[in-house]
Parts: structure tokens; C-alpha cells; sequence
């Protein structure tokens, strides 16, 4: 059986639009109900044809709903979890997919007596937004971890990871504070380095005559890739998980002015320790299979 049989997505971007693609595919009878808070959102996806309805409003979305996924900047989940409450039926579940999940876990008491509240992150994502960016394969061999609060019902919560694994995820429960300190190292300050680094790079344009965009090599260019993402979500990101980030930061930075003492000071052997170790870890990224060994991050250059 399958674990729901009516879905309500909530914000229909990369990430809304791929779930509902990825449900389409490997959940076909599963009943799709979409809203956006852009008009030209919804037209679009009515275009595409992703849902079955496009609802006008969130408490139209999720009348009949038994899932309810926030798709959302985490900025705006609080507003939208306002506009739904009332309509929301008994039982039914709610999450979403935001990559913050403490500041997310506090708005349970928002929804009523009856609802479940169960915060998720899919760790997957690409630079790009907007309907037209999402595809069915995106979680497909990524994590989904899960962060239910304390005294969540289990069932609810094995309906949702079942929901997850159905789209190709691997699964993960975990606390929701441990989430963002992992996330805040694994994804929030590499989007922090490369949104400086990238501004930093725009600032000197002047200064070396348009040369740095005209001769980007490959550690900068990936690195504008990153900073192409959307600006509004990885704004209310480093805003909700400001405690964990500043300390990751803080840890960043301390290292950051060991290196800059080895290269004042000639220490070779400290550069070459730290850069054996990071090899060794893109090695098993690379095992674990999130991501490719192929050259040049497997691009297709035709």
C-alpha cells in the first residue's frame, strides 16, 4: 500500500516542482495538489501539468490532504503554516523540505491538536529555480533526514520516511540542532565562501580589466555555480541557522589563518598534510556515490 494517497505541495520551485515530478513517476496514482504564492507559478505548472489541481490558496491545497510538504523559503513556513491551519484535516501529516530544522521544528505549535508535524530535509538541490528547473531523478540515492520532535507517533514518521525511500532516498533520523551543526558544515559555509568568494572576484574586475570572469579556471567557476542559487532562500538559511553557522565560521576562520601562516612562513609540510587529507575525503564522497569520479565533474562538453 502506498503511504499516502493525496499529496499537497506547497511552494512549487525546484524543489516542489522535482517532488511532485519524482511522485508522478514512482508514485503515479497518488493524488497531486499544488499551490504557489506567484500566479505566474501556478500558471506555469497548470501548463506542465504537474499536479492534478493548482489551488489558489494553501487552505485550498490541503483540504483532503494526508500530506502536506512545505516547499517554501524557511522564512515563509510560519506564514503559510497561518494560511493552512484551519483547513487542515485530522491525522494528516505535515513537513518540509527546508535545509534549516530547528527554526522550522519551533512552528509546531502553530498547527492544530491532531496534525502531525514531522520537519525533513532531502539533501538534494541544484543552482537553479523556478518550475521549469525541477526533474523526477533529483532525490533519487540522496539523503532525506528526518528531525520529528520528541513524542512524534512512529507510524506517522515511518509513513513519511516510506514516502522518501518510494522517491529513491536513503533515509535518516536524526535531532534536529545535530542537523543544522551538519548541514551548517557541509552546506551553508561552503555557500557562505562561495558567495564571498565570488563577490570578491566581482569587486576586482575593475582592477585586473575584466580578467577574472575572462579567465576563470575550474575552482572558480564551480564556485559561481553555487553562488547562483537563490538569493532569498539561502538568505532565511544563514538567518535561521545563525548560531551554527557563526561557530562552524568561527572554526573556518581559525583555520584559514593557520594556512595563511604557513604560506607566509614556508611550511610546505603543513600545505601538503592538509591537502592529502582533503584528497582523501573527495575519495570517499566519491565511494559513498554523491558524486562522480568522472573528469571535470562528469560535464558534457559536445
Amino acid at each position: 500500500m502506498l503511504p499516502f494517497s493525496r499529496v499537497a505541495i506547497i511552494g512549487l520551485g525546484l524543489i516542489g516542482s522535482s517532488l511532485a515530478r519524482s511522485v508522478r513517476l514512482h508514485m503515479p496514482t497518488v493524488r497531486l495538489v499544488g499551490y504557489d504564492g506567484s500566479a505566474a507559478v501556478r500558471a506555469r505548472v497548470d501548463e506542465l501539468g504537474l499536479v492534478d489541481d493548482v489551488a489558489d490558496t494553501p487552505g485550498a491545497a490541503v483540504i483532503d490532504a494526508d500530506l502536506v510538504v512545505l516547499c517554501v523559503p524557511v522564512g515563509q513556513m510560519g506564514a503559510a503554516i497561518e494560511e493552512m491551519r484551519d483547513d487542515l484535516p485530522q491525522g494528516a501529516i505535515v513537513s518540509d523540505v527546508g535545509s534549516v530544522k530547528a527554526s522550522v521544528a519551533a512552528l509546531a505549535g502553530l498547527l492544530p491538536e491532531g496534525v502531525h508535524f514531522i520537519p525533513a530535509h532531502p539533501v538534494a538541490g541544484t543552482e537553479k529555480s523556478g518550475p521549469d528547473a525541477g526533474f523526477a531523478e533529483l532525490f533519487h540515492q540522496r539523503w532525506c533526514i528526518l528531525t520529528p520532535l520528541p513524542g512524534t507517533d512512529e507510524t506517522a514518521i515511518e509513513r513519511l520516511a516510506e514516502f522518501w525511500r518510494r522517491l529513491g532516498s536513503k533515509v535518516e533520523t536524526m535531532d534536529a540542532q545535530h542537523h543544522d551543526l551538519v548541514l551548517a558544515v557541509t552546506s551553508h559555509l561552503p555557500h557562505l565562501i562561495a558567495y564571498s568568494i565570488v563577490g570578491t572576484a566581482s569587486d576586482l574586475e575593475g582592477v585586473t580589466r575584466s580578467e577574472v570572469i575572462k579567465y576563470s579556471a575550474g575552482g572558480f567557476r564551480d564556485f559561481t555555480r553555487i553562488a547562483a542559487s537563490d538569493p532569498q532562500m539561502w538568505r532565511d538559511v544563514f538567518l535561521a541557522n545563525k548560531d551554527a553557522v557563526l561557530e562552524v565560521l568561527q572554526r573556518f576562520t581559525e583555520d584559514l589563518t593557520a594556512l595563511q601562516r604557513a604560506i607566509r612562513w614556508g611550511d610546505g609540510d603543513t600545505l601538503f598534510n592538509l591537502f592529502t587529507r582533503t584528497r582523501d575525503i573527495r575519495r570517499t564522497i566519491i565511494d559513498a556515490g554523491q558524486d562522480t569520479a568522472a573528469p571535470d565533474f562528469g560535464r558534457d562538453h559536445r
